[in-house]
């Protein structure tokens, strides 16, 4: 539409254009592949879904298998792998802290086990999750 709500020839309904599938907008460095397929999201999905029961082993592997082959799984599988390790991180420092080492580690994994499953959920969508993280080990 121009600026004074006349339909442009390329909309001639008047209606907003569809957005399409693109999250390169979002945030930098977020997901701008094309849409992913059912496999790809379940995938995806497992990514998140087993970094709450095995840490980071569970997202290595699915990333390490299906990298090549998608980009969707590829991108969650680094954003699932990226958390996990960090979460290992925060868990050992907490562990070395001693002094309120077990409400710092339930804290912790209660960050990790929501945000976990926030990424499932979103993944499910066929949307690309992005962790609140501050830097991204796997690039």
């Amino acid at each position: 539409m121009t600026d004074q709500g006349t339909p442009t020839p390329d909309n001639q309904s008047g209606a907003p254009a569809p957005i399409p599938l693109n999250y390169s907008a979002a945030a930098p460095g977020a997901y701008a592949g094309p849409a992913p397929s059912k496999d790809d999201i379940t995938m995806a999905m497992l990514c998140h879904l087993l970094g709450i029961f095995t840490g980071f082993v569970g997202p290595l592997v699915i990333w390490l298998i299906k990298k090549e082959s998608s980009p969707f799984v590829d991108h969650q599988g680094k954003e699932a792998l990226n958390f996990q390790i960090i979460a290992l991180i925060a868990t050992l420092l907490c562990i070395l802290g001693f002094c309120l080492a077990p409400f710092l580690i339930a804290g912790v994994q209660i960050v990790r086990i929501v945000f976990s499953i926030i990424a499932t959920v979103k993944s499910n969508q066929g949307i690309a999750y992005r962790y609140p993280l501050p830097f991204r080990l796997i690039k």
